[in-house]
């Protein structure tokens, strides 16, 4: 490279990274936290890491849910800044991928939150997006994600030896890729709806509509995570399950908790964990946060 091109390319690497406008990305990252928090402090859920107990998980408790939470968090901030400042895929991939360095070190290598770095960073993004004026604030969160990456999602990188990857190729399962393309359609259509109707109906008990929201998202989501370690047998016996306690009045019936409780031992015993819901969950608390209620 000669000296008398280096002016040229570094005005036009800066006409690609202008200075952040004015937002407010730590409250966008503390956000995200708080509902990863919210998530865990979430009980029954099927399998799931709670703050009662780790669910069908051996590797991995509460106390590392909150570390890595935190560990995370300054990169949620990176994420709304880049949205904030026009960014486009490739340099959002970076940013989640340092995140999920970070988390691996803090957790000696514990897998607690790729997926919610992947959809709930994407969203962090989008409010930066929306917060800067970049993106009209009329628009949801995921369609801000779908209408300025869902391209480069879908062309992006694979990661050909995650579980998500390998379920893809034997499944067929859009996974969290396909979601968060597409603009989240199961926060929006299953989750979203099921947890504001459930806390209007238990305005006294928020951790209720939680759970109820849950066990709609495990009921309607393609979980790669269950058919990881299940195949479709799992899925559907999550899923079939999952619907039976919606089915018998969820968090209406007299003494759900008790219900949701033995279907949470259910799955501990075949050892499934719909982590992809629980992400799902992290991600519609968020979106409930950050957008007007109707």
């Amino acid at each position: 490279m000669t000296a008398a091109f280096a002016p040229a390319i570094t005005q036009a690497l800066q006409s690609e990274a202008p200075a952040p406008p004015p937002i407010n990305a730590g409250a966008i990252a503390a956000s995200a936290v708080d509902c990863l928090l919210l998530e865990l402090e979430t009980w029954p859920k099927p399998g799931l890491v709670s703050h009662i107990d780790s669910g069908s998980h051996t590797d991995m408790d509460a106390g590392m849910f909150r570390t890595s939470a935190g560990v995370i968090a300054p990169y949620f901030r990176d994420l709304g800044d880049a949205g904030a400042r026009g960014c486009g895929m490739e340099r959002l991939r970076v940013i989640g991928m340092d995140a999920e360095a970070a988390m691996l070190a803090a957790t000696s290598g514990v897998n607690t939150h790729r997926g919610a770095i992947f959809g709930l960073g994407l969203l962090c993004a989008a409010a930066g997006a929306r917060a800067s004026g970049r993106a009209n604030p009329s628009l949801s969160l995921g369609t801000i994600v779908s209408r300025l990456w869902g391209r480069s999602i879908i062309r992006g990188p694979v990661a050909l030896h995650s579980h998500g990857g390998q379920v893809r190729g034997r499944y067929g399962a859009g996974g969290a890729r396909m979601e968060a393309a597409q603009g989240f359609p199961t926060v929006y259509q299953v989750g979203l709806p099921a947890l504001r109707h459930a806390a209007h109906n238990a305005s006294d008990d928020d951790e209720a509509a939680r759970v109820q929201a849950c066990f709609a998202l495990i009921a309607a989501l393609e979980d790669t995570n269950l058919l990881h370690r299940g195949g479709l047998p799992a899925l559907r016996f999550a899923q079939r399950t999952a619907q039976d306690f919606l089915d018998q009045g969820g968090i209406g019936r007299p003494g759900w908790r008790d219900v949701a409780r033995l279907m949470h031992e259910s799955f501990v015993a075949r050892w499934l964990s719909p982590g992809g819901s629980a992400d799902l969950l992290a991600m519609t608390l968020f979106v409930d946060a950050n957008e007007g209620r109707p």
